[in-house]
C-alpha cells in the first residue's frame, strides 16, 4: 500500500512541480525552475562536497560518512538532457553515496541545445578515463543516472565498449529515457496516469537534443543499441510513468544479450520519484536498494573485464 506521504508529493508533483515544464516555457526558464526545486531539499547530514575540474567540466566529489577507499559512483544527472546542474542532483547524489558508502562524482555535462548530440556522451567518456587516471580500477566503479541520465549511461557504456575501454562493475537507471523516438507502449497507454511527464513535452527535449541526428541512434536512443558485453544494470521504474517502457524494453534487450538486469517495477511510482528521499518512505527505500547493488558490486574481490568478450 502507497504512503500517506506518497500521495501528498504524487499532488505535489502533478499541481505544482510538472506545470513547470511544458513546451511554452523556454529551456532557460525551465532550467530556473528546476534549480528552484532543488533548494527546497537539504543534502543528509555529514555530506561533504569537493569541486573538482575535469577538463573544461565542471564537477563534484560528494560523500556521506564513511566511504570505501578506491571506489566511485560517476553521477549522470537527469533534465531531458537540456536542464539539470550539480545543483539540482546534489542532494539525490549524496543519498546515493550515503546508501552505498561509496562517494560519487557528479558531472555537469554539457546540455542542449547549446550542445547537442553527442556532446554529453563524450563528456561522460572523459569522466570515466579521468577516473581510471586518477587510480580508480573499472571494477571498483558504478556508473549511474536518473532519466535523461539513466539512458545516457547505457549510451555511455555502449560507446566506452566500441572504443575498446575496460567497462565498470555496474549501472545504475533510474527511470531511465532510453528511447527519445517515442516508440513505447506506455507513453500513450500511462499518459493519464502519469502526473509529471508530458509526451509532447518529451518530444520538444528530444528534438533538441538530437538536433539533426537520427533519434533512433544507438548513443541517444539505446534501446536501438547492441548490448552484449555490458556490466550488470539495475533498473528503477515507476508503474505509473510514461517512460515504463523504455525500462521494461531496455531490460528484456539486455537479457537478451547475455547482460545481469535487475528490473524493479515500484507500484504508484512516479518519474523519478527518489527525490523525495528525504520526505517519502518509497524513495527512500529505493535508494537504499540502489545502495546495497552498488555496495555489492564495487565491494566484490574478483575483477571482471566486461565487454572483453565483445571486442
Amino acid at each position: 500500500m502507497r504512503s500517506l506521504r506518497s500521495r501528498l508529493f504524487r499532488s505535489v508533483v502533478k499541481h505544482w512541480m510538472s506545470p513547470k515544464f511544458n513546451t511554452r516555457a523556454t529551456v532557460q526558464q525551465q532550467r530556473k525552475a528546476l534549480e528552484g526545486f532543488a533548494k527546497l531539499s537539504l543534502v543528509p547530514a555529514q555530506t561533504e562536497v569537493q569541486i573538482v575540474g575535469i577538463g573544461n567540466m565542471s564537477a563534484e566529489w560528494i560523500s556521506v560518512g564513511d566511504t570505501l577507499e578506491d571506489c566511485a559512483v560517476l553521477y549522470l544527472h537527469g533534465g531531458a538532457y537540456n536542464i539539470g546542474s550539480l545543483n539540482t542532483h546534489r542532494d539525490i547524489a549524496a543519498r546515493v553515496s550515503r546508501a552505498s558508502k561509496v562517494k560519487t562524482l557528479l558531472i555537469d555535462y554539457r546540455l542542449a541545445p547549446e550542445h547537442a548530440h553527442p556532446a554529453a556522451v563524450e563528456d561522460v567518456a572523459v569522466a570515466y578515463r579521468w577516473l581510471l587516471k586518477n587510480g580508480f580500477s573499472p571494477h571498483n566503479i558504478v556508473v549511474a543516472g536518473d532519466s535523461a541520465g539513466g539512458g545516457l549511461a547505457i549510451a555511455a557504456l555502449v560507446s566506452l565498449r566500441d572504443a575498446g575501454d575496460q567497462l565498470p562493475a555496474a549501472a545504475v537507471c533510474l527511470s531511465p529515457w532510453t528511447d527519445l523516438a517515442g516508440t513505447g507502449e506506455s507513453i500513450t497507454s500511462l499518459a493519464h496516469r502519469d502526473p509529471f511527464l508530458a509526451p509532447e513535452w518529451l518530444q520538444f527535449m528530444a528534438n533538441s537534443y538530437a538536433a539533426d541526428n537520427d533519434p533512433r541512434s544507438p548513443l541517444i536512443s539505446p534501446i536501438f543499441a547492441d548490448l552484449p558485453g555490458l556490466p550488470p544494470i539495475l533498473i528503477q521504474v515507476g508503474s505509473d510513468e510514461i517512460l515504463l517502457s523504455d525500462s521494461t524494453r531496455l531490460a528484456d534487450r539486455a537479457r537478451e544479450a547475455g547482460v545481469d538486469v535487475r528490473l524493479e517495477v515500484w507500484e504508484g511510482m512516479w518519474h523519478v520519484w527518489h527525490f523525495f528521499a528525504g520526505q517519502m518512505p518509497e524513495a527512500k527505500r529505493a535508494i537504499n536498494d540502489v545502495g546495497t547493488f552498488i555496495y555489492q558490486h564495487v565491494s566484490q574481490s574478483e575483477e571482471i573485464d566486461f565487454g572483453k568478450s565483445h571486442r
